[in-house]
């Protein structure tokens, strides 16, 4: 590893698992000093070998502007500047709209997308007055293609692609960035919890990305490497998807009647 991120501080929620701690994982092997901002326990977090002493962990809600708040406070603080926050917090119900109730609806929109609202809201401060700064959210490839059945979850991540847009668009002159990943299917313990009671659907899922295979954490982790490097300087406003060719197009088996497996 070339540390590329050494001398940078990084803030991440959803830090305990998933995207979200395999993106402190690479951050801390970059040389960044790495906070991790969630609901879970730090068990993952600890456990980690890249995570050391000079990272820090904090329990909080994405919904709790003043925790997060104060985390970016004790960020400050302790290292100094802010000059990476990663979005990772996120939960993964949804509904055909019909059968979805407000609550269930508002849960949804509430954690995805008014706590990425928050997350960016917090960090904001430290980096117009440093003026610099690489905000990633995550969103997903749901966010730029509807998916049957996904409806708050569609609409919480499509608003969080436009409102990454919007902060690239108001930011920029102050010398923030601001890009979008958006996942295809990841081998997350949310996916996996969805996905363990219906084989039928999981292989139906897989053979949808043409790299016929689910992405891992640490593959998101590497878009978000570049995105929070100096080597996406000139990058902001994009929404990146890491899909395996997910979004590409529809597929027919013209591929496999090609002899092209």
């Amino acid at each position: 590893m070339d540390q590329r991120l050494q001398g940078k501080v990084a803030l991440i929620t959803g830090g305990a698992s998933g995207i979200g701690l395999a993106c402190a994982k690479r951050f801390a092997r970059e040389g960044a000093a790495v906070i991790g901002f969630d609901l879970q326990s730090a068990e993952h977090w600890q456990a980690a070998e890249e995570i050391t002493e000079h990272q820090l962990f904090i329990n909080g809600d994405v919904m709790d502007l003043e925790a997060q708040e104060a985390a970016v406070a004790q960020a400050v603080d302790r290292f100094g500047q802010l000059d990476i926050i990663v979005t990772a917090a996120g939960i993964g119900d949804a509904g055909p709209v019909h059968m979805l109730d407000q609550t269930a609806w508002q849960r949804v929109i509430d954690i995805n997308l008014t706590g990425t609202f928050l997350s960016i809201k917090a960090a904001l401060k430290p980096m117009m007055e440093q003026r610099s700064g690489s905000i990633i959210t995550i969103a997903s490839i749901e966010g730029q293609l509807a998916s049957e059945g996904g409806s708050s979850y569609n609409a919480s991540k499509a608003a969080v692609v436009n409102l990454t847009r919007n902060v690239a668009m108001d930011y920029a002159q102050l010398g923030i960035r601001a890009n979008a990943i958006c996942p295809g299917f990841i081998e997350t313990p949310m996916f996996n919890s969805v996905m363990e009671h219906m084989p039928d659907l999981k292989e139906s899922v897989r053979k949808q990305h043409k790299m016929m295979r689910f992405g891992q954490p640490e593959e998101m982790a590497g878009i978000a490497y570049f995105l929070a490097s100096s080597d996406a300087s000139f990058v902001t406003g994009q929404a990146i998807a890491g899909d395996g060719g997910y979004t590409c197009g529809p597929s027919h088996g013209i591929v496999e009647m090609m002899g092209l497996t």
